[in-house]
């Protein structure tokens, strides 16, 4: 039996897998880093590291930042180097200590050591600056957002500095929305303009420094921007949706990059919820996306369900169809 390493490297590169990759299995996430970002918990309002309010209201599934006029942190894109100033990195070692001691525990011929960012630089610009802003201001002040941006990639670069110094990682968990349910937020021509080289820099880094895989979050439509993302050096795409018709994906692009996803969160992950429920969405994901450059996972970017037993029950059923089709 391969170990879950093995198989996942078996799944991406067209080879022999012995069963179905289950979610995030072959992902240790190194969670306790001193440079975790801070979110609020739920009914909760705390501001961050960069300054930006977080909200969580009561009865729904996550925080988002508030945007009026009074906590809004770039009032104006062209003074953002007023309002945006870079939390610090440079922790103690002390203060890795955990960190550090998780990655050592990880068998790394079973699971990758892997360092998780969020959010990213798409997110980032509008936590900072507010969607609708962000978006006008690609179009209005398009050498205002590529300076943003690349004091953004400076900071992650340094961030991935500090990750690769103390950890060692063999894979990055990063996270950045691009599109809605049925489409990406901006264009192909100007996610290439504004993004790709951007990440190219920040996935390149890790890449040089030892990093074998790139897994990148997006719980979205964005079949559009897959070159791009091959060009951006991701392995796997995480977070893909059913929206995007995830066998003509597999088909056209799958020995250039992965898929993971096709159980959409919003229709498992919910108060009422059954098992029943389940099984019919990963029956029907496995058998449409087969057994090659594709994993079967819930949508929604970490291994965590939002009501209890769905990511496990999810994890049952895969179990049941690699005993069916492998």
């Amino acid at each position: 039996m391969l170990t879950k390493r093995q198989n996942l490297i078996e799944v991406m590169k067209g080879g022999n897998p012995d069963r179905f990759v289950k979610q995030y299995e072959a992902f240790a996430l190194m969670m306790k880093t001193p440079i975790s970002r801070l979110k609020p918990p739920v009914g909760g309002t705390i501001v961050n590291e960069w300054g930006v309010t977080l909200s969580w209201p009561e009865g729904q599934l996550g925080s988002f930042p508030v945007h009026d006029e009074e906590h809004i942190v770039i009032k104006d894109i062209t003074k953002w180097r007023d309002y945006v100033k870079a939390p610090k990195l440079d922790y103690p070692d002390e203060a890795w200590a955990t960190a550090i001691a998780d990655a050592n525990a990880v068998d790394r011929n079973d699971q990758y050591v892997t360092v998780f960012v969020a959010p990213g630089l798409f997110e980032h610009v509008h936590y900072l600056m507010s969607m609708e802003e962000a978006l006008m201001a690609y179009y209005e002040e398009p050498e205002e957002m590529h300076a943003l941006i690349d004091y953004l990639v400076d900071f992650e670069l340094r961030l991935a500095k500090e990750f690769v110094k103390h950890l060692h990682p063999d894979a990055v968990f990063h996270h950045d929305d691009w599109g809605s349910q049925i489409n990406s937020f901006i264009s192909p021509a100007m996610f290439k303009e504004f993004f790709e080289p951007a990440y190219k820099k920040i996935y390149g880094y890790y890449k040089e420094n030892g990093v074998e895989l790139i897994i990148h979050h997006s719980d979205s439509y964005a079949a559009n921007l897959v070159p791009s993302m091959i060009e951006m050096g991701i392995d796997i795409w995480q977070g893909v949706m059913n929206t995007n018709n995830i066998p003509e994906l597999i088909k056209q692009y799958g020995e250039k990059i992965t898929f993971m996803g096709g159980i959409h969160s919003g229709l498992v992950d919910f108060p009422t919820w059954t098992p029943e429920i389940v099984a019919e969405y990963v029956e029907k994901t496995c058998q449409e996306n087969g057994k090659l450059y594709f994993i079967p996972s819930q949508t929604s970017g970490l291994p965590i369900d939002s009501f209890p037993g769905v990511y496990e029950t999810i994890n049952k059923e895969i179990d049941k169809m690699s005993a069916k089709m492998f």
